[in-house]
């Protein structure tokens, strides 16, 4: 378990930055990269002082959010345990769920959010939305009972930062030069970086939540594996009909979105099944992108919503189907059968999208009233890397070039 941490945190740093970053237009990188790192450690702090304890403890409103007997983790010790583990690597392992989640979100915003409404939003973000998110889910919440089929944080991680991307994007509104200018990714070879990183702590990230070594935790980590691949071969092929050619980028984002969509059914399914639900998430995801993205016109600049939300709403659904042991999955839990299984899961996807998208918009409306969230016109020309930050990245002829 601390050596999944350790991986899951390479997921974060520098994985998801440099992911990100090389999408980013060569003016923007850094800010990229800051906003990334800085989701990072003000998220740990904010989860040291008050989020495990409101996750995890029992509150007076415990079927929506815990309590605060563990504040600034009061109360733990070397001794402490959860289950088999020292509660402080429990403690760590669950703080890089809520850092991951959170750095996500940077995709939907980049290049135009100021910095400061950036770190308001996310701390606000965190105590409204993810939290009660988690100890609904993780926390011994309302949702638990439900037994929806979500073993690694499909609805909890990528749903919800998927929406939550989607509804930032909308408030924000488009970049300046969005369909005029050109936006593409500056260094495609920082994102391949980037996304071989994000493949490989995936296998942490999702095997790690078995909390032990056994044959179900190498069973997440094969099915983890077969599905970010089939997500590759996915995307690939679908790119590859319907524009001509397979690109590099679009076989990274292509395991990305199998990696999402295998998350929820890494624990329920079979080996061969990971590949197939890998290749449908893949391909629904590339049709939000080149599809549902443009008919509705937001601008989430690295298609946050479409990978990480349809993705995981995705590999939620055929997390049901895939599971039936039929199919070799576990079967479904209080002896359901598909059809009422597929009613909770919707339920449960439903509410995740509902919560996300209200306590979103309502984080953004307080950040508003206290700074803008975007930039001025002429600092978004220039650059946010000079503006925001008083750097650049690369040191070339012309400051603020796209």
């Amino acid at each position: 378990m601390a050596t999944c941490s350790f991986v899951v945190m390479l997921m974060l740093l520098p994985g998801l930055a440099l992911f990100y970053g090389g999408m980013a237009r060569s003016k923007n990188v850094l800010s990229v990269l800051t906003q990334v790192f800085s989701s990072g450690v003000f998220i740990i702090a904010l989860w040291m002082i008050a989020g495990y304890s409101l996750i995890f403890c029992k509150g007076p409103w415990q079927p929506v959010v815990g309590g605060f007997d563990k504040v600034f983790l009061q109360g733990i010790t070397v001794e402490s345990a959860v289950g088999s583990l020292p509660e402080y690597l429990y403690c760590l392992f669950m703080a890089l769920f809520a850092t991951i989640t959170i750095g996500i979100i940077v995709g939907a915003v980049a290049e135009r959010m100021r910095f400061g409404a950036f770190i308001i939003f996310i701390s606000l973000w965190f105590f409204i939305d993810y939290i009660p998110m988690a100890h609904m889910a993780w926390g011994g919440g309302w949702i638990a009972p439900l037994d929806i089929l979500d073993f690694a944080g499909g609805n909890v991680v990528h749903l919800n930062a998927g929406m939550a991307g989607l509804v930032a994007a909308i408030m924000l509104g488009k970049r300046q030069g969005l369909g005029t200018t050109n936006m593409a990714p500056h260094d495609v070879s920082m994102t391949y970086t980037g996304g071989c990183l994000l493949f490989v702590g995936w296998l942490a990230f999702c095997g790690g939540c078995n909390y032990a070594i056994s044959g179900l935790s190498i069973l997440l980590m094969l099915n983890t594996l077969i599905g970010g691949a089939g997500g590759a071969i996915g995307w690939c092929f679908a790119e590859w009909r319907y524009h001509g050619r397979p690109s590099t980028l679009g076989i990274i984002s292509g395991t990305i979105a199998g990696l999402v969509g295998i998350t929820p059914a890494c624990g329920y399914v079979a080996p061969m099944a990971a590949l197939a639900i890998g290749i449908i998430t893949s391909i629904a995801c590339l049709w939000s992108v080149n599809n549902l993205k443009k008919r509705f016109g937001f601008d989430d600049a690295f298609d946050v919503f479409s990978i990480h939300g349809v993705g995981a709403a995705a590999g939620g659904l055929l997390t049901v189907i895939f599971a039936a042991s039929l199919l070799g999955g576990t079967g479904y839990p209080q002896d359901r059968n598909i059809w009422e299984q597929m009613g909770i899961q919707i339920l449960g996807i439903s509410f995740s999208m509902l919560i996300s998208a209200v306590a979103t918009y309502l984080s953004l409306a307080l950040t508003r009233r206290v700074c803008p969230l975007r930039v001025e016109e002429d600092e978004e020309a220039l650059g946010l890397d000079l503006g925001s930050h008083g750097e650049v990245a690369y040191h070339t002829d012309r400051i603020g070039s796209d």
